[in-house]
């Protein structure tokens, strides 16, 4: 099969150019599964803050990446067009317009991958009625939707996909050794905080916005100190913060509660980690803290890392969380909930539920898995047979019923 992406990798650096890098190098890494991939690195932002913005010169650099799919398509006979829907805004949404009316002739097997959520609900519920037409018309009945999780289908089904399969999110091993290296560091720490208490690392990583939960967890661990004082004495909490603030605003408001006296001393902030900086920070961490109510949020990278490292983690119910954060596995609250998110991190802080995490992420979100059932997704598009669903464990299952 030929497959042209037409998507950005890094940087900017957030999840969905980080998998989309993953689906590039992967594939072409994997010759066994039977993906030819072509790439049009279509980035068209400088950095975060500019993600999703209407800034002159965007326009021309886009005509000029159509042009070039355009080209690698016929000089290639390329079909298939992997394309990242916009999310429920108008700018981006505008931009999708402009790409598909080029692209749609000469790649008539068009491949959505849902980076974002809300575009189906959107279209329906507050676009105008021409606006709702020239989706639907532009972006409408596309041969594949991938989608991150079950609970995520609604705007594949808004915009008449022909076939929906779910492909959950996934991440290279950041710890290959994790049994024979920070397993047991890790078992060493939650026995020190049951026997003589301390205190306790708590990791927020994630763009530092109101709703992706940094002032929800700047409040929890105000609060987990306070119930920690009264339950467990010996027990404190300590914030790191990781991420870049969306403006300045949002920054000064941040600090400014920082130096609040329920919280002074206990949340410092890093700025944007990468590389072995990530690492350590994940290492050094006791509890992952992720309360979003972010209205695109879908399958978020850093959580799958969070279970990888072996963290336990505490996050909201919140779109396809509670999917991959069972609850006999994870602690979720309801979203702005800081009070419920404290209780969460008193009860996790000396829970094993980092070790099931991990066994979860090497079941369900590695790497490796990721690629086959990508690849296998990917091929229903040149089955021309009428639609069925193929979630990631119904691939699972039929591979192992074969072997």
């Amino acid at each position: 099969m030929k497959l042209l992406v037409f998507a950005h990798v890094p940087p900017p650096h957030h999840g969905q150019s980080q998998m989309v890098q993953y689906i590039v190098e992967g594939l072409r890494g994997r010759p066994d599964l039977g993906i030819d991939v072509h790439h049009v690195d279509v980035r068209l932002s400088e950095d975060l803050q500019d993600v999703g913005s209407a800034r002159g010169g965007k326009i021309p650099r886009l005509w000029k990446y159509c042009s070039e799919a355009l080209r690698v398509g016929r000089q290639h006979g390329i079909r298939a067009l992997y394309y990242v829907p916009s999310p429920p805004r108008r700018t981006p949404l505008y931009r999708d317009w402009m790409s598909l009316i080029r692209l749609r002739r000469q790649f008539p097997d068009l491949i959505y991958h849902w980076h974002s959520a809300g575009l189906g609900d959107w279209l329906e519920q507050s676009a105008k009625p021409w606006e709702r037409m020239i989706s639907r018309r532009l972006l409408g009945k596309p041969a594949l939707s991938l989608v991150l999780a079950e609970v995520l289908r609604p705007d594949a089904r808004q915009l008449e996909s022909r076939r929906t399969e779910v492909v959950n999110n996934a991440v290279a091993d950041p710890c290959p050794n994790f049994a024979s290296e920070l397993a047991p560091r890790r078992r060493r720490r939650m026995e020190l905080l049951k026997t003589s208490g301390g205190t306790v690392e708590v990791l927020f990583l994630a763009l530092c916005s109101r709703d992706k939960g940094v002032f929800d967890a700047v409040d929890a661990v105000a609060r987990a100190n306070a119930l920690g004082s009264a339950r467990v004495p010996r027990l404190q909490f300590r914030l790191t913060v990781a991420g870049g603030f969306p403006d300045a605003a949002i920054e000064a408001a941040f600090r400014e509660r920082c130096a609040a006296p329920d919280v002074a001393g206990s949340v410092r902030y890093v700025g944007f980690l990468k590389g072995d900086a990530k690492r350590a920070a994940m290492v050094e961490t006791d509890v992952f803290l992720f309360p979003s109510y972010y209205a695109f949020e879908t399958h978020p990278l850093s959580v799958v890392e969070a279970m990888a490292f072996g963290l336990p983690v505490v996050a909201t119910r919140w779109r396809g969380l509670p999917e991959m954060l069972p609850a006999d596995v994870a602690d979720l609250t309801e979203i702005q909930d800081p009070a419920g998110l404290a209780r969460g991190l008193v009860g996790a802080a000396t829970t094993d539920r980092g070790f099931q995490l991990r066994a979860r992420y090497e079941q369900r979100y590695t790497l490796d898995r990721f690629l086959e059932h990508l690849a296998t997704a990917l091929k229903t598009v040149e089955l021309r047979e009428p639609p069925c669903s193929l979630s990631s464990d119904s691939v699972l299952r039929s591979r192992e019923g074969q072997r």
